[in-house]
Formats: structure tokens, C-alpha cells, sequence
């Protein structure tokens, strides 16, 4: 698929994306209106203020207050409730503004290498869809610091700050990150429309199965020994000399845990072990997804395959919180509604960007050096075969034997 096909789609999906996450948090005002209570529930509505605040442009009624505070007290107090809000404002800028930047490129890469032609249109969806929610958390993290800032204590836990703003919002990107996905596969497939059949690569099973190993292996240290209770706790209290890098262990913890477990002390053997199936299903979506991406990709380059593997732990994330969800329900009761149930999804993009990447760049490299000659040649383009034809009739030779 040529750059100019697949431009089209990522920059229709990246528009719209940015759309649906600027209504969403214009829409925080919505749920103060005199009777969304009673129609919601005050649990209900408080937790879509907290999903949506993260994209409002409207600043929090903490610094509103202390803006509106200054405004008797001189000019330079004022002056500097008019720069708090300032700040606030220019890190919504630059939060919509990396969205957009960054899911574009992104969108644009699996689009071309894995174009939504037959036998490949729910890869394609679920690549952009996780895609969706890592430039939402990169957006996220990139403006931080002005919205930190606008706070007025940004020297004050600026690592946790940043830790928990890169986590802020994802609940609702999901949902706005799934239709824009869908926008894009389908000016994908319109853009695509009259192009021939892509066929699967040929990639050796012994050197995919490892390779796919090898990358699996590495989200299996995140979610299975660095996510373990003791370990994720020694991470949590990481300490450091200095004023604003003083405490990184909650920034560690964000981009470099995958869940959290401990043993099954004080619960019953079944239910322990029944919430693990969780972890194992996104392990099996994680190997399962680098099993098929050297076959699906045209060609699997190397940047492909990381993009790939990032794309494939996001969506073994959100597989594993999905069953957390039908898991604690049916535990519950349903005693909890839907908004409440769905407040984990979208957590450990972070991470799952961190070790998604590191796992792309070993399972190429494994592919390579696993593959040999073969492994090269299912990345090069698929030739047409030679078009059948009758063997031509052997020449007849001159009869010398007259004369």
C-alpha cells in the first residue's frame, strides 16, 4: 500500500480522534447540569468527571478558585492567577496537538504494512485501536509539565505528578480510539478498493514460534516477576538524591508494571487461580499476535514489528482488564455499574509501550538471526507466479543426409 493510499485513512482516524476527545471533555460541564445526578447516580457521574476532566479545557475549580483568589490583592497576584491559567490552557494545546502528531505517523506505519485487505481487516482494526490508546497516553505525558505547573507546586513530586497524568483520561480514549479506528480501516478499504490480493508471507514455523517466544518472554518479566507484590513494592520506594527526581519509584511502577499479584494467601485456591487466567490470556494474545505479525506485515520490517508489538500488548491489556471486569461483576454481584467495572481499562499503557517495544525489537531480531536466508525472503516482496504455458515443440533439424 502506497504512503498517499494510507495518508488518507491516518489522517481522517487522527481528526477524528482529536474530535471525539475534545467533545468528550467539553462535555465535563454537561454533568453538573441540575438533574444528571438523578439520572446517572452521584457515583456514576462523578467517575465520568474523572474520566473526562483530563481532556477538558476548562481548568479544574481548584485553579479557578485561586485565579479568582488573587484577583483583590494586587496586580502582581493577579498577574500570576492570569499565568497559572495560561499554563493550564497551553498544556491543553500541546496535548491535543501531540494526539493528533503522534497518532498520525503511527496510524499511517500500520496502515501501510498492514493494509485491511482480506485476511487481515481485524488486525488492522485492533492495531489502530491500541495505537489510539498509546498517543493518547504520549499526548498525555508530553503536556504534563505545563499542566503541572499551572498547579503551582510543579518542583513538588514532579515524578508521581508525571506518573499519574501519563494514566489520566485512558478510560475514555479507549472508546473515542475504537470508532476512530474504525473511521480508519474504513477510508482504508475504500482507499484500497481496486488493488490486488496481498498474500501471506511464507515465514518459517520454528523460527516464528521462537521468535514470538523470545518477545513474549519479555512482558512475561513485567506482568509475572517485576509485577509480583514484593518486587513492585522494593520498585515503588526507589529513591534518589535530588529535589524533583527525589521519588521516581510511582513513575517506575507506571512504566514498568503490567498488573500486580501476590500469592493466594487469605482467598480460596479457585478464585486466586481463576484471576490469573487473566494474566495468561494476555500472555496467550501477546504470542499469539507476534506468532502472526512476520505473516500478516508486507514486509516486517523492523520498525513494523515494533509498532506491531506495542499494538499486541495494549490489546492483550485490554483483553486481560475486560475479563478482570466479567471476573469482579460476577463476584460482586453486579452491585457495581458499568462506569464503575470499566474504571481499570485503559491502565498499563505505559508499560505495555515500554515492553512492547523492547519485545518488537527482539522478536525481529530473533526472526533474523532464526530465519537465516528464509526469514529473508518472507519479508521481500511476493512475486506473481510465472503464467503457466505449453512447452514448445522441439525444433526439427535439417536433413543433411542428401548431398
Amino acid at each position: 500500500m502506497t504512503y498517499r493510499r494510507a495518508a488518507i485513512p491516518a489522517l481522517a482516524g487522527g481528526l477524528l480522534l482529536t474530535a471525539l476527545l475534545w467533545w468528550a471533555g467539553a462535555s465535563v460541564n454537561a454533568l453538573h447540569l441540575a438533574g444528571t445526578t438523578e439520572v446517572l447516580g452521584g457515583r456514576a457521574a462523578a467517575e465520568l468527571e474523572y474520566w473526562l476532566t483530563p481532556w477538558s479545557y476548562d481548568a479544574p475549580a481548584s485553579l479557578r478558585f485561586n485565579a479568582e483568589a488573587t484577583d483583590g490583592a494586587g496586580d502582581a497576584a493577579v498577574t500570576d492567577g492570569t499565568r497559572y491559567l495560561s499554563l493550564y490552557t497551553t498544556s491543553m494545546q500541546i496535548r491535543f496537538s501531540a494526539l493528533f502528531a503522534v497518532f498520525v505517523p503511527g496510524a499511517l506505519l500500520l496502515v501501510r504494512r498492514l493494509p485491511p485487505v482480506r485476511g487481515r481487516v481485524t488486525a488492522a482494526l485492533l492495531a489502530v485501536w491500541a495505537w489510539g490508546l498509546v498517543a493518547g497516553m504520549l499526548a498525555a505525558t508530553v503536556s504534563a509539565p505545563w499542566s503541572i505547573a499551572s498547579r503551582g507546586h510543579g518542583s513538588y513530586r514532579f515524578l508521581p505528578q508525571l506518573a499519574g497524568s501519563s494514566s489520566s483520561g485512558q478510560q475514555i480514549t479507549v472508546f473515542a480510539a475504537l470508532v476512530a479506528a474504525a473511521a480508519t480501516i474504513l477510508a482504508a478499504r475504500i482507499t484500497v478498493k481496486g488493488a490486488g490480493p496481498l498474500p501471506l508471507r511464507q515465514v518459517p514455523a520454528r523460527a516464528a514460534r521462537l521468535a514470538a517466544t523470545v518477545g513474549t518472554a519479555v512482558v512475561a518479566l513485567s506482568l509475572l516477576v517485576l509485577s509480583y507484590q514484593p518486587v513492585a513494592a522494593s520498585i515503588q520506594t526507589v529513591s534518589l538524591s535530588g529535589r524533583m527526581l527525589a521519588e521516581p519509584g510511582e513513575f517506575l511502577r507506571t512504566w514498568l508494571l503490567l498488573g500486580g499479584w501476590a500469592g493466594p494467601a487469605g482467598a480460596p485456591l479457585g478464585d486466586w487461580l481463576l484471576y490469573r487466567v487473566a494474566d495468561a490470556l494476555l500472555l496467550a494474545v501477546v504470542w499469539w499476535s507476534l506468532r502472526k505479525l512476520p505473516v500478516l506485515l508486507a514486509p516486517a520490517t523492523v520498525p513494523a514489528m515494533a509498532a506491531g508489538a506495542v499494538c499486541a500488548t495494549v490489546i492483550g491489556l485490554l483483553a486481560r482488564q475486560l475479563l478482570q471486569m466479567a471476573l469482579t461483576g460476577a463476584d460482586s454481584g453486579m452491585r457495581w455499574g458499568l462506569v464503575q467495572l470499566s474504571g481499570g481499562l485503559g491502565g498499563g499503557v505505559p508499560a505495555a509501550l515500554t515492553w512492547g517495544l523492547v519485545a518488537g525489537l527482539l522478536t525481529a531480531l530473533t526472526l533474523r538471526l532464526a530465519g537465516g536466508a528464509a526469514a529473508d525472503d518472507a519479508t521481500a516482496p511476493a512475486l506473481p507466479d510465472p503464467p503457466a504455458t505449453a512447452p514448445a515443440p522441439p525444433t526439427a533439424l535439417p536433413d543433411r543426409s542428401a548431398g
